[in-house]
């Protein structure tokens, strides 16, 4: 129990690691919000942030192509 030590978000991630993670939440929650007018912002700020570019397009991949049944999302432009 002597190294029983409870660390901050920041001190577990790194503050660096801790704002990707963050900007791509942010991201993703516009995509799921239908908010695509902020999405260029959210981008480039999480390229600023030093966000991988293939991890912005595996949260764009994950909103296209939902892994669980039943969330798949309704494409507008698809034919009937």
């Amino acid at each position: 129990m002597e190294n029983n030590v409870l660390l901050s978000p920041e001190q577990a991630l790194g503050s660096d690691q801790l704002l990707k993670v963050t900007a791509l939440l942010y991201f993703k929650e516009a995509l799921v919000a239908q908010e695509y007018e902020t999405c260029q912002e959210l981008i480039g700020t999480a390229k600023n942030l030093g966000v991988d570019p293939g991890d912005i397009s595996a949260v764009i991949v994950e909103y296209l192509n939902p892994s669980k049944p039943g969330k798949q999302k309704a494409n507008r432009l698809r034919s009937l």
